[in-house]
């Protein structure tokens, strides 16, 4: 951790909404003018697309199972490395992964592909990194004792799985069949590399549906926002200081459930991480986290 350069991270499974609190951070740098270093987590990928369906493929054949949430098919050395050079200088490398054309086409590069290592722009008030591993512990690299504000979005797991079906069928081409197959394979890493995070995040949000999702293989729609709560649980109040009668006043409907725990309509989700979120930023960046 650095007083001097911080790092938040925010840390969820593909699908689990991790965009939402990227684009409620977002809203809070621009209204702060804060000037953030934005690392993906797709960009510590061991292996571009191609690359990847290869080895899954041979790791296949020799009765093992690859995926992107273990240390086989990250860089996680080179992401310590990172988080550990900006806490010390407020610099490091970072890459981006290309996902589809429109972010090849300035580069002038295939999607599936990474760009070159480069050098973090000079004079920024924090990292910023959203992705699969921010809070991630094996017996080669611990990332998590770098980052100084950690978020978890952890929706249940069904819900989850739904909302990874429906993305990579109707966006990325998958059959739904594949995309299942996917979820199976990787659920080593899932509760060896994923999970075990949730219980070091600082704050996590847990999104929980109202409808019935106990098939997510036969769902046909992913639940909305109005059809869920959200779990928002704080693992040590000493540490973020949440001002729970205040959050209680400002979100409409919210209640708490246990000591440490507000539970807030699915609605309003994207409206209570910018209330809880901003003065936890601030204190970081004031140097009184």
């Amino acid at each position: 951790m650095s007083k001097q350069h911080p790092i938040i991270a925010i840390t969820g499974s593909s699908g689990s909404g991790t965009s939402t609190v990227r684009d409620a951070m977002e809203h809070i740098f621009r209204r702060d003018g804060i000037n953030a270093a934005v690392v993906e987590g797709d960009s510590f990928h061991r292996y571009d697309r191609e690359e990847m369906q290869i080895q899954v493929e041979q790791a296949s054949q020799e009765g093992r199972a690859l995926s992107h949430f273990g240390p086989e098919g990250n860089l996680f050395d080179r992401m310590e490395a990172l988080f550990m050079e900006y806490g010390e200088r407020g610099a490091g490398l970072r890459r981006y992964y290309l996902h589809d054309r429109e972010e090849a086409r300035p580069f002038d590069q295939e999607p599936g592909t990474f760009t070159p290592w480069m050098q973090l722009p000079a004079g920024t008030d924090l990292l910023f990194y959203e992705g699969l591993h921010g809070g991630v512990v094996t017996d080669q690299v611990n990332v998590a004792r770098y980052v100084d504000l950690l978020i978890g979005v952890v929706p249940i797991v069904n819900l989850e799985w739904i909302q990874k079906i429906h993305r990579d069928t109707a966006e990325r081409g998958y059959s739904a069949e594949a995309v299942t197959d996917t979820i199976l394979r990787r659920m080593y890493d899932y509760t060896h590399y994923i999970v075990p995070q949730f219980s070091r995040t600082d704050i996590n949000f847990q999104r929980v549906p109202t409808v019935d999702t106990s098939n997510p293989f036969t769902a046909r729609d992913i639940p909305s926002l109005d059809e869920s709560f959200v779990v928002i649980r704080f693992r040590e109040p000493r540490k973020t200081q949440p001002n729970f009668p205040y959050l209680l006043q400002m979100i409409h409907d919210s209640f708490m459930s246990r000591r440490n725990t507000i539970v807030v309509p699915g609605g309003k989700m994207g409206f209570a991480m910018e209330v809880i979120l901003q003065p936890l930023i601030e204190r970081l960046i004031c140097k009184e986290f």
